[in-house]
């Protein structure tokens, strides 16, 4: 079965800074789906920002595996009624993998229930990724380490969930340690933090984090299909599974929905 991704990029940096668009001509989202479709077990396709729905509407969410997210500049700016959409389909299943800057998006901080609030310098520093789960599947063909040689630095606290693993922590030139490859379940939903990826720096040429964004996608990708755990039914005495009697007084007639 072929993974279903769309790479959902903001698009603001690449065409409105010439550092960016020097490294990135065709946008981060572009060089990201390209690095993934190189896998043939993957098909992406981009959405960003600037289209109708910001390229996310219902339709193609449904038919949606995992969604990749990088966003920094205008966060604010994408709106709500997509967020919980986005939402509704990691619950449903639809894997999550955030990268970067979008630590900081409605759709993380709406899953995470945190501030998800770090430490940062934008310093160009070296940055060595220590695989600290070598049998996971993000990290397999990884070795033990992995550097950038320019990166942004982010520093803990990062105020997010304890993570079901910790994949990567990073070190940093100016001594910072920072959990850099965090993985999470949310409903039916596979979620994956991956921290590098600044704009200024050429990250998503690198063969290394291609690799991991591959690993990444395959391990997010629920083969299940959708979970129906957002219903809510109001179940009736004559169908419980043993008999019992109704005692005292209730708020709902029988079948009505409840309250949300």
């Amino acid at each position: 079965m072929t993974i279903r991704a769309v790479v959902w990029g903001e698009n603001i940096h690449e065409r409105t800074n010439e550092v960016v668009a020097g490294i990135y001509p065709e946008g981060m989202h572009t060089t990201i789906a390209k690095a993934l479709s190189a896998d043939k077990a993957i098909a992406a396709s981009t959405a960003t920002l600037e289209q109708p729905e910001h390229g996310l509407p219902d339709s193609r969410l449904a038919e949606t595996d995992v969604l990749v997210w990088w966003g920094h500049k205008d966060h604010g700016a994408v709106a709500d009624d997509v967020v919980e959409r986005v939402a509704r389909r990691v619950w449903e299943g639809m894997g999550l993998i955030v990268l970067h800057s979008g630590h900081f998006s409605k759709i993380f901080k709406r899953l995470m229930g945190t501030p998800c609030t770090l430490k940062w310098r934008e310093a160009g520093e070296r940055e060595r990724l220590w695989v600290t789960s070598p049998n996971h599947p993000i990290a397999e063909g990884i070795g033990e380490f992995f550097e950038l040689e320019n990166e942004e630095m982010y520093g803990e606290q990062f105020a997010v969930p304890e993570p079901l693993e910790t994949v990567f922590i990073s070190w940093f030139q100016g001594g910072e340690v920072f959990r850099s490859g965090l993985t999470y379940r949310r409903g039916a939903g596979n979620v994956f933090y991956f921290r590098p990826g600044h704009e200024t720096y050429p990250t998503y040429h690198d063969a290394t984090v291609h690799k991991v964004l591959r690993n990444a996608v395959k391990w997010a990708h629920n083969p299940q299909g959708k979970a129906k755990i957002l219903d809510a039914p109001n179940v009736s005495v004559e169908k419980a599974l043993e008999p019992i009697e109704e005692r005292g007084p209730k708020l709902h007639a029988h079948g009505e929905a409840g309250f949300r």
